[in-house]
């Protein structure tokens, strides 16, 4: 199956350089060997010019680390790393890792290159580094996107209001792009190449043991980074979760959820290769509910980064309404308050809450149902809508594995508006939408606290 059109912009439009040595492809955004557009395109590119081709990855570290990345994140990151350098190397590509920037490695790794493949993602930072490429190295550089299913691009044009106006563009398309991507075989392997790793990622402690960074966060037990373990999760989730999702994935004790978002944040899974796998279990409204979330909620945040430029600042990511009606009720009186550091904390008068943010800290996640919860009693709970912005920001992006990811940037725009319509007005609140206590009802709430406190015990 060829890539399809849509998933390939060519950024840079001048001939392959006629001597490389190579093809070179920047592994950023999708860090994986298989079910990956990027790579394969790389590949055919090597197999057509009779080159092999060299996959680089960047590793930020110390003062120029990527924003709030700390050890908890890193540590899922490189398991992964460790696994897609074995995978590549086996299929005959080699593999480079060195302590640079992303734009840095595939600008120097350029200067030998017939041409340059990049993988697409959509936060600032990202941007920035293709900016800085394009400027830079003097190769063709042509950009594929495999971390959706339906390309930004082709599925909308603009920032959308919400789910309900994404989605009819989506489902028109999205069958075009829901199609396996096999993987090619290498013509020219690379085994020849003398080129430099710095880093040996196959000890992903070891890395993490050199590298300068926040440990205050510590990794988890419960996840593990890699495309093995993300399709042991899919798996699991197709036998156990799959069946009864429509009507469970909003019980986080029905075990509904699939867990994948840490491995689709890290590009670790395709997230065409999990719409496939859901399509074959052939699971009638389960499977369109989960493809819902999937494709449509999560796409719908894909655009939202990428058409908001301060996408990470109150007065640019929640619409004009809701800051109005945040901002007359600024002032009213909250019948708690609490620090930035009793919330981290969880001393909270709600257990329910303290249990949700217990499960965030020591796990590195927290279920979808839980985390609107969560994020409306920050608002509730905060001197000023701003400050509570900043604050759900702040936590979400140091605990959560799959934070600082465009879906934790537009969910946490969610709580004060976005993608949302008035309701009636409260305290507080004004007219944006409110959850209360009782929205714990919808399911079996002493269930949940026991089972949060059975996951924190098994990371001490």
């Amino acid at each position: 199956m060829a890539i399809q059109e849509g998933r390939v912009r060519v950024l840079k439009d001048v001939p392959p350089r006629p001597k490389g040595a190579y093809v070179l492809y920047l592994l950023q955004q999708a860090n994986r060997a298989h079910h990956n557009p990027a790579l394969e395109y790389a590949i055919a590119e090597g197999n057509r010019l009779d080159l092999p081709v060299v996959a680089c990855f960047g590793l930020l570290d110390g003062a120029s680390g990527f924003p709030e990345a700390n050890a908890r994140h890193y540590a899922f990151l490189l398991q992964g790393l460790a696994e897609a350098k074995a995978g590549l190397e086996k299929r005959g590509i080699g593999f480079v890792m060195r302590k640079a920037a992303p734009a840095r490695i595939a600008i120097d790794l350029s200067g030998a290159a017939a041409l340059l493949v990049l993988d697409r993602g959509y936060l600032a930072i990202q941007k920035r580094w293709y900016a800085e490429i394009l400027r830079e190295a003097e190769i063709r550089t042509v950009q594929v996107e495999g971390d959706v299913v339906v390309p930004v691009d082709i599925a909308s044009g603009k920032h959308e209001y919400g789910a309900r106006t994404l989605r009819p563009k989506l489902h028109r398309v999205w069958d075009d792009y829901v199609a396996p991507l096999p993987a090619a075989r290498v013509k020219h392997r690379a085994d020849t190449l003398d080129l430099e790793s710095a880093i040996d990622v196959s000890d992903p402690d070891a890395v993490l043991a050199g590298m300068s960074l926040d440990r205050s966060v510590a990794p988890v037990r419960r996840f593990r980074g890699g495309e093995g373990a993300a399709r042991r999760r899919l798996e699991a989730f197709l036998a156990d979760g799959l069946p009864g999702y429509g009507s469970g994935r909003n019980r986080p004790e029905a075990n509904a959820a699939s867990h994948l978002s840490p491995y689709l944040h890290f590009g670790q899974i395709s997230p065409v290769e999990i719409a496939l796998a859901v399509r074959a279990a052939d699971a009638a409204e389960d499977g369109r509910a989960f493809l819902e979330e999937l494709i449509v909620r999560r796409e719908l945040a894909m655009n939202h980064v990428h058409h908001t430029e301060r996408y990470d600042a109150y007065a640019h990511a929640v619409p004009e309404w809701a800051r109005k009606t945040l901002a007359e009720h600024a002032d009213d009186p909250r019948p708690y308050r609490y620090t930035e550091a009793q919330l981290a904390a969880g001393e909270t008068h709600d257990v329910h809450w303290n249990a949700a943010q217990a499960e965030m800290r020591e796990t590195g996640y927290m279920h979808n149902q839980l985390r609107m919860y969560w994020g409306k009693k920050i608002l509730e709970w905060s001197p000023s809508p701003e400050e509570g912005f900043a604050r759900t920001l702040r936590l979400n992006n140091r605990y959560f594995l799959d934070g600082r990811d465009a879906n934790s940037f537009t969910n946490v725009a969610w709580v004060y508006g976005l993608h949302d319509r008035p309701w009636a007005k409260r305290p507080v609140f004004g007219t944006v939408r409110y959850q209360s206590a009782n929205s714990l009802r919808k399911f079996d709430a002493k269930a949940y606290l026991k089972s949060v406190d059975a996951l924190c015990a098994a990371e001490r």
